[in-house]
């Protein structure tokens, strides 16, 4: 009986070795894949910081010219206001002063006739005589 029970401590001790042993080289190979996955995490890293400074850097740039396109933008839209306020003015005065210089070009074409020897001091000008009726 002692020496099945020898046999059965032997069996056991085997056995706990040998999975010992089995377990050590799980134990080795996961230390293994962590640190080979911590330095692919370290490398990863590294990029990603280098990509965030390069990104930063655009960010800045991009940032420097949305601003001078703004101001010019801005510059622009107020420009375009005042062409648009002048052409509003000119386009409401237009008959005004088509009027005025038909007027002008009618009374330079009688001062050069009157310089010429016309007599205009009897013609009327305007539509109503001097004696016509009010109605």
């Amino acid at each position: 009986m002692i020496d099945l029970l020898i046999k059965d401590l032997d069996k056991e001790l085997t056995e706990a070795e040998a999975e010992e042993k089995e377990a050590q080289k799980d134990y080795e190979a996961m230390m293994s894949d962590s640190a080979d996955k911590r330095a692919q995490d370290a490398k990863s890293l590294t990029g990603k910081e280098s990509s965030k400074a390069d990104l930063d850097a655009q960010l800045q740039e991009h940032g420097a010219t949305l601003k001078a396109t703004t101001s010019e933008l801005m510059a622009t839209d107020k420009y375009i206001s005042s062409l648009h306020a002048e052409c509003d003015w000119l386009m409401q005065y237009f008959d005004v002063r088509k009027a005025a210089r038909t007027d002008e070009i009618d009374s330079l074409g009688k001062a050069k006739d009157v310089l010429s020897g016309a007599d205009y001091a009897l013609l009327q000008t305007s539509p109503r005589g001097f004696l016509s009726r009010r109605q």
